[in-house]
């Protein structure tokens, strides 16, 4: 994990800790569900940092014979637990207090001290995801914000903006509700604010869901990295043809490499072996990546060249 993106992990680690703290606090002194679903929010929110701390954590683990690739998919696992997390402390519990408090409403006692306790939140929900966000434009490279989150083959910081982002909305649907409750005398726009957590938490949970699953399943590497893994096989003046070409991250630092190339017939023994290890000095110097390297070398064929 980059440093940037374990400073991003661990400056919403500590905000989040306090503001639930806070929440906690408002909650008990207002009996605003706002407050509570929103403190269950944070909650999850810490706990779903420090899931992503232990895996990268545990993703630096060495090969064994067991796992002779390592352990770097243990970060996109706790990615995706973190979605699971979400979805079930965040969305459910925020959804079914709002409906319990839509189907039983009852007054909330000071409205003003939930309304503090908010805005103070969302002073420091907003430095959260300032500081991830001044992390993630290290790593984008000036690809829009939705392009980074759902192709990044790092799962971290993506994880962290979307949780950010997801408690800021979640505060101000919080203090909406709550703001109407108080001006209109009706405690079922508090619970409105409630439900309206829940789904936004649910909504986040599912993508997150959807892009680690699709990293834990195995992705390719992007199309510009493809690129130039292929001009860099070609460059050997051996490769007739490359045949084909499989990548695939393990984690978001070590790639897999499987390459069939067709090469020159007349090469003896030995120059094939010099002609593989020099196309894999050159990929581990262009793709520092890629760790694993398997090229199997073939004859020229009626076959498709790989672009």
């Amino acid at each position: 994990m980059q440093e940037g993106g374990r400073r991003a992990i661990l400056w919403a680690f500590a905000a989040n800790l306090g503001i639930a703290l806070a929440k906690f606090i408002g909650w008990g002194v207002t009996g605003a569900a706002s407050l509570l679903a929103e403190a269950i929010h944070s909650i999850a929110d810490t706990g779903n940092q420090g899931l992503l701390l232990w895996g990268g954590r545990q993703a630096q683990r060495a090969p064994t014979p067991e796992h002779p690739f390592g352990y770097a998919r243990e970060r996109y696992f706790y990615a995706f637990l973190v979605s699971i997390v979400m979805f079930v402390l965040g969305s459910m519990f925020a959804i079914y207090e709002g409906v319990e408090k839509l189907l039983h409403p009852s007054e909330f006692a000071r409205p003003e001290v939930a309304i503090a306790i908010l805005l103070v939140a969302m002073a420091l929900e907003g430095s959260a995801l300032w500081n991830a966000a001044r992390a993630a434009r290290l790593e984008k490279r000036g690809a829009s914000w939705w392009r980074f989150v759902t192709r990044s083959k790092s799962p971290e910081l993506p994880v962290v903006l979307l949780e950010d982002l997801g408690a800021l909305l979640g505060l101000l649907f919080a203090l909406v509700g709550i703001s109407l409750a108080l001006l209109t005398g009706d405690p079922r726009f508090d619970a409105l604010g409630s439900i309206a957590i829940g789904l936004l938490l649910g909504a986040i949970a599912v993508i997150l869901a959807l892009e680690t699953k699709s990293l834990l399943i195995g992705e390719a590497v992007s199309p510009d990295i493809r690129e130039i893994i292929l001009a860099a096989i070609h460059e050997n003046p051996n490769v007739l043809r490359v045949i084909d070409l499989r990548t695939q991250h393990l984690g978001p630092e070590q790639i897999l490499l499987g390459i069939k190339v067709a090469l020159d017939p007349a090469l003896s023994l030995e120059a094939i072996a010099a002609t593989i290890d020099s196309i894999e000095a050159v990929l581990r110097e262009r793709v520092p990546a890629a760790r694993y390297i398997y090229v199997e070398p073939d004859l020229l064929r009626e076959l498709p060249q790989i672009n």
